[in-house]
């Protein structure tokens, strides 16, 4: 029963999916008990199979697919380990819950068959890719993630004026250009990443994952032997899961995916397809770790330096952009990315350390955290929009007092984004940041603590304006609907809950991940024996408190209790200006993009239609016309008077006469 539990896991939402379609021929109350019965009863599948994680069960229960000539056959199955099931049990859960959410959030929507539809295909294609045993099967729950994200992004196909997003002064973009470029900016990723598994198999001749660990000691000092290639394919595997967590620099398709509904960037944000990136990279990880520090391959290293790089990078591009964002749902897309870095930071110092549970551990503990309370603000943040009709922080403020349950959550989910003990946002973030220090990537280190504070700084920013500061008379607000703020009530909740026992889950984690790690068949490379010692580097965490508390401060005397005016200190001081119209303009990055491959390709698209209307109007109107008049010149000629065909028969002898005569001449 446990074992047929991943199956339905998985397969129920695109059953759910399929049946909205008819079930919306009923009416439209069946159509949407069916859209939330069936992630529900995912969710409730996927708690069935934790206790395969208690027990220590690992497999790979599959079915034969497609029989490859001189190679392991193609299969379609599920891995069960303790990634595959932590995965599908949080994003089933956040999937649930956005579900739910949706039945008053999208209740007056267009297009509500069509959104229901791609929510169960979206999360069935999720989980499909999470609990795929094989590189095949869990790229077609990829590829079935973007396309879905695709169209949820660009839902408001009319593309509304009041469904853009940017600005408020400029740069606005459409849903269904914001739909296009998650979709491009994600493929680029996907493309190289696919590259890199073609590479693999063509040393490995498999794709399934336990059997590329097993061989991995073959293939991999095979693609070693050509100078460059183990490093050529670390950098391709590396791009798809840069591009799909909208990681640097292929992060810009983020920001604007806020122009889909709120549920979706819930569900896009929280558990899901940006979290799909970090799952590959912790899928992985175990082939590169053994090649690098058992094989002594260091062309293997390269996977880690990259994802390691990347991530602190990112976490504080993204954090620096979300400290002048107006947008509510914006600011929390970049705390996204930026969360996400520090995941990757994570990743890729457990690939370069000798002791790699502690950071493995970390890295999957923030994703869990952050799925928690990034779905609660997200799902905050859209009550409020609702309620205020705006997308503008600028729009809000005063909303405390007219939405106090929604005011507490946001808070509650706030405080573990920002790292305040004992939310979980403070364990994980932590032990990543003290985890990246003791590996040796000091550089590193001292950016992600950098950005803590800069997390800080703009979550209470974004509370502040939201929330406090001026009160808006013109808009009347009340809390939302009861169906609405339940999900963010449990997931706050829960929140709480997992902070006050996370050494505890920390503990079971690592020694769980710790037997994975063995049946990869990697003893060697972490040591059978090896103690995994769970501990907190105090000097750190003072630190990282202290730059949290001074940095809150900040942000409280400007947006809580204003004792300064932000906009006066920034005409004020010139470079302030400066550094303001810098991020404004998201380092310039989003423009250099647009500039270098947008603009050139629109005129080529205009250039394009103008020889597309040439050969339209040569092949579909001139040609035809020269036929038709060509017709109606000889239909002249035939009269059907018998003495004029037989002149034109004796003219014609004539002239095939003469042409002989001149050809035997010319002989």
């Amino acid at each position: 029963m446990v074992s047929l539990s991943l199956w339905f896991c998985w397969i129920l939402p695109f059953i759910g999916a399929v049946s909205v379609i008819p079930a919306s021929k009923v009416n439209s109350r069946f159509r949407d008990a069916i859209a939330v019965a069936f992630p529900t009863l995912s969710f409730v599948m996927a708690v069935i199979a934790i206790r395969k994680l208690l027990v220590g069960y690992y497999g790979d229960e599959k079915i034969t697919w497609i029989i490859i000539p001189n190679a392991s056959p193609l299969n379609f199955g599920i891995l069960v380990d303790p990634l595959s099931i932590i995965l599908a049990n949080i994003v089933s859960f956040i999937g649930c819950l956005v579900a739910f959410y949706s039945l008053g959030y999208m209740r007056e929507e267009y297009g509500l068959t069509r959104y229901w539809f791609m929510i169960n295909f979206f999360i069935g294609g999720m989980l499909l890719l999470v609990l795929a045993d094989n590189l095949i099967t869990m790229l077609i729950g990829w590829k079935i993630v973007g396309l879905c994200s695709y169209a949820l992004i660009g839902h408001y196909i009319r593309d509304e004026r009041e469904h853009w997003v940017g600005g408020p002064m400029k740069d606005f973009y459409e849903p269904t250009h914001c739909g296009l470029k998650a979709l491009v900016m994600t493929s680029i990723g996907d493309i190289f990443m696919i590259s890199g598994i073609m590479l693999i198999y063509a040393y490995s001749r498999t794709f399934n994952f336990l059997e590329l660990y097993r061989t991995a000691s073959q293939w991999m000092n095979a693609l070693a032997r050509t100078p460059g290639l183990l490093a050529l394919t670390s950098v391709l595997l590396s791009m798809g899961p840069i591009g799909k967590s909208a990681q640097f620099p292929l992060h810009e398709w983020l920001p604007e995916a806020m122009a889909g509904p709120t549920p979706v960037s819930a569900l896009i944000h929280a558990a899901t397809m940006v979290k799909a990136g970090v799952y590959f990279v912790a899928r992985i990880l175990p082939i590169f770790y053994f090649g690098y520090h058992v094989l002594g391959l260091v062309e293997a290293s390269t996977f880690f330096t990259i994802i390691a790089l990347t991530g602190a990078f990112t976490a504080f591009l993204a954090g620096t952009q979300a400290i002048i964002s107006l947008e509510l749902k914006k600011a929390l897309a970049y705390s996204t990315m930026s969360q996400i870095g520090y995941m990757m930071l994570g990743l890729g110092s457990t690939g370069l350390s000798n002791l790699p549970i502690e950071g493995y551990t970390a890295s999957i503990l923030h994703l869990m955290a952050h799925a928690l309370f990034k779905a609660s603000l997200f799902l905050c943040a859209g009550s409020v929009i609702k309620a205020c009709k705006s997308i503008y922080m600028s729009d809000m403020g005063g909303l405390w007092r007219k939405m106090p349950i929604t005011w507490v959550c946001m808070w509650i989910s706030a405080l573990s984004l920002i790292g305040v003990p004992p939310l979980p946002g403070f364990w994980s973030k932590d032990a990543i940041i003290a985890f990246s220090l003791e590996t040796g990537l000091t550089p590193l280190a001292f950016i992600a603590l950098v950005t803590t504070a800069i997390t800080a700084f703009y979550t209470i920013r974004l509370i502040g304006l939201t929330f406090h500061g001026t009160k808006r008379e013109s808009v009347v607000v009340r809390e939302a609907e009861k169906i609405m703020w339940v999900p963010y009530v449990i997931l706050s909740v829960t929140t709480i809950v997992i902070g006050g026992v996370m050494p505890i889950i920390q503990g079971v984690f690592a020694e769980k991940f710790k037997v994975y790690f063995l049946n990869t068949y990697y003893a060697a490379s972490i040591g059978a024996d090896q103690t995994i010692s769970v501990h907190q580097n105090y000097m750190l965490t003072a630190f990282s408190l202290i730059l949290i508390v001074f940095s809150s401060i900040i942000a409280y005397v400007i947006y809580i209790k204003p004792m300064i005016d932000a906009k006066n200190l920034i005409e004020e001081h010139y470079p302030l200006r400066i550094l303001w119209n810098f991020l404004w303009n998201r380092w310039y990055i989003n423009k250099a993009y647009y500039i270098t491959f947008v603009n050139p390709f629109s005129k080529f698209r205009i250039l394009v239609l103008k020889l597309e209307n040439l050969m339209d109007i040569t092949f579909n109107v001139r040609i035809p016309s020269f036929f038709v008049k060509t017709y109606l010149l000889v239909r002249r000629i035939q009269t059907g008077i018998l003495t004029y065909n037989m002149l034109y028969v004796v003219l014609f002898m004539s002239l095939a006469i003469l042409i002989l005569m001149l050809m035997v001449v010319g002989l």
